[in-house]
Parts: structure tokens; C-alpha cells; sequence
């Protein structure tokens, strides 16, 4: 693998900054401009059994070894501990904190390799996912990597913040394995036995801790003092389960051409979804309804029904609200972090981006 990438080097790759820094689109750019060589060099020092693999997952490679061009995905993840490290750091701390940016992806790139297999998602970002292209246990293996990459990432890193950045990315992969695990005892569970806390929490650890653990690894390389490391960490939980109730709401009502998957592919598989447990929870004659045929067998010609029934239970309507609430506690907890309101406008536009986001 090679070393860690000279700071004039990362910088001359990047997108020019708007005037006023704080464009979602700009940051995302710069992020992946300033993350994409730590992630391939990463990568390429993989075995070739699962370099093609993780190549073919990014969207660099198609499936026969060939270059390709297709989305690696947004970068929220890596643009959070590249953005937060800046807020509390500036440039400087943006530029050393690159390889914690590219951990922070790797994992999280590991988490979906995981979760295709474990949901037998076909599709990931407009194209098969790498389990029907390379099967299953190869799948599997190229995502183990993957984590093991992001922590010699952190453990190879000089920064003074290095040990402890490893440290709690680790913990952070725990709980993300925490949440999955409970995410998929609930399939077993039925649809009156599961609850709205049990859910929200299980949202939480699956998708609010990676976010809050990039804000914290931000504010690590950036050299903060504790309780700013921890108040961007419940900012970024907090902002990572509005963006889970969001992505919830679009995978019963997404547009299958943004999304690239098809349309009410969560209802299909009888996902207990934030959405749909609180219609569940309505005590509306829609939830009995919805809860009956959550228990049947799913049939395509419910589909629309189904989701109809989410809608009317005020499933929709809750999720939404509760989105919004999330992104107002969050945006409490980055005030006590930076609270200058120019420091924190990246942060910001961010979290916007990713609760208003519709794909």
C-alpha cells in the first residue's frame, strides 16, 4: 500500500470551493476527490480473489475485470469526518484527516457488501449487487476485507489521533453488527410484536453510529476537546436517524429510476421499516389491516396496497416529523460543538442534504 498522500497532491484533485464553502454537491465532490486514491490504494493491495471484488462493488470495474465508471456512492460518510475535522481544525485538519475518511467509508462499504447478502438485495447503486455477480461467501469475504483495511488504515496513520480514531471506529463496527443483528431477529418477530423504541434504536445503532462516529473522527484529527468529539458524535447520530426515517419513507416510495431499486422493494421483503411500524402502532383499522397482511405470504398485487395502507396509518406523515425533530436535536449538538455559525454551515448542509435528499 502506498504512504499516506502529500497534502498538495490531495488539494490539486479537489474541486474548487464555492464562495460561501458550504455547498452539499461541492463538499460530497471534494471528499470523494480527496478520499477515492486512499480508497484504491487501499484496495488494490487486496489478494486479486478479492480485489475484483471490492473494484467491482465501488463501481470501477465491471464484473470481467474492465474498467468501468459508475457511482462509488455519495461520500456522506468520509465528507462528515473530512468536514467536521475542518470546522473545528481548518484546511489542515481537512487534509490529515484523509485516511479516517477512507476508513469510515471502508466500513461502511463493508456494512453493505454484508447487508445485500443478509437482505438478498439484487440491486446496489443501479447495477447487481456483488453476491448474485461473485456469490455469496466471496461476497462476504471481500466485505471482511474491506474492515480490515479500514482499521490498518488508522493503525498504519502517524496522526497523534490515529490510536484512538481505531479505537472507536472499532466500537462503531460493533454496534453496527449490534443493530443488524437486532434488525434481523425483528424479520423473525411479528408485525404486532415489534415496537417503535425497539426500532428507533436498532435505526440507531445500524445507521446513527457510523455517521456520529465520522463527526467524532473529524473532531479527533482536529485535536477537540472531549466533550466536542462527543457532542459531534450525538450530532451525527442524531442527523444519521432523520437520514434512516428518510430512506425508509423512499424504500416504500421511491422513484425505482433514482433509487435503483425497485419500487417497494422493503414492503416486498416485509421489512419492519420506521414507517411502517408506527402505522402499526396508529391503532387505526389500517394497522389491523397492514398487520394481516404483513403475516400472509407477500404477493405482488398487495404492493400498492400495502404501501397505501402505511400512508393512511400515518406511517409517512410520522416519519417525516420525526426526520425533522431528529435534524433540530442535531442541529443542537453541533451548536455546542461549533458554535459559529460559519465554522458549522458545512456540517450543516450536510445534514440537510441528506434528510432532503429523495434517492
Amino acid at each position: 500500500m502506498t504512504g499516506f498522500m502529500a497534502e498538495t497532491k490531495r488539494e490539486s484533485t479537489d474541486p474548487p470551493e464555492p464562495a460561501d464553502g458550504h455547498d452539499a454537491g461541492v463538499i460530497l465532490e471534494r471528499a470523494r476527490a480527496s478520499v477515492d486514491p486512499q480508497l484504491r490504494s487501499a484496495i488494490e493491495s487486496l489478494p486479486v480473489s478479492m480485489r475484483r471484488i471490492a473494484l467491482y462493488h465501488f463501481g470501477w470495474e465491471h464484473a470481467d475485470g474492465t474498467p468501468a465508471a459508475d457511482n462509488a456512492g455519495k461520500a456522506i460518510r468520509p465528507a462528515l469526518v473530512l468536514t467536521a475535522a475542518a470546522a473545528l481544525g481548518g484546511p489542515e485538519a481537512r487534509a490529515e484527516a484523509v485516511r479516517a475518511a477512507a476508513a469510515v467509508e471502508l466500513v461502511h462499504n463493508f456494512t453493505l457488501l454484508h447487508d445485500d447478502v443478509m437482505d438478498r438485495d439484487t440491486t446496489r447503486r443501479h447495477r447487481p449487487t456483488a453476491w448474485t455477480v461473485f456469490g455469496v461467501p466471496d461476497a462476504i469475504l471481500a466485505g471482511d476485507a474491506l474492515q480490515a483495511l479500514a482499521l490498518r488504515l488508522l493503525a498504519e496513520d502517524p496522526h497523534p489521533a490515529s490510536a484512538r480514531a481505531a479505537a472507536r471506529l472499532a466500537n462503531c463496527v460493533v454496534e453496527l453488527c449490534a443493530g443488524q443483528h437486532a434488525d434481523t431477529a425483528m424479520e423473525a418477530l411479528g408485525p404486532r410484536d415489534v415496537t417503535l423504541d425497539e426500532v428507533l434504536a436498532m435505526a440507531e445503532a445500524k445507521t446513527g453510529a457510523l455517521l456520529g462516529c465520522a463527526c467524532a473522527l473529524g473532531a479527533l484529527y482536529a485535536g477537540a476537546e472531549d466533550e466536542d468529539v462527543e457532542a459531534l458524535d450525538a450530532f451525527g447520530r442524531e442527523a444519521g436517524l432523520a437520514f434512516q426515517l428518510i430512506d425508509d419513507v423512499i424504500g416504500i416510495w421511491g422513484d425505482p429510476r433514482s433509487t435503483g431499486k425497485p419500487a417497494g422493494a422493503d414492503l416486498a421483503a416485509r421489512k419492519k421499516s420506521l414507517p411502517v411500524v408506527a402505522a402499526l402502532a396508529s391503532g387505526t383499522p389500517e394497522a389491523v389491516e397492514l398487520a394481516s397482511l404483513y403475516e400472509a405470504p407477500y404477493a405482488k398485487e398487495d404492493l400498492e396496497r400495502t404501501a397505501l395502507l402505511v400512508e393512511r396509518a400515518g406511517g409517512r406523515d410520522w416519519a417525516q416529523v420525526q426526520a425533522a425533530d431528529r435534524m433540530a436535536r442535531a442541529m443542537q449538538d453541533l451548536a455546542r460543538a461549533v458554535p459559529d455559525p460559519e465554522a458549522a454551515g458545512g456540517l450543516l448542509s450536510l445534514a440537510e442534504f441528506v434528510t432532503r435528499r429523495s434517492s
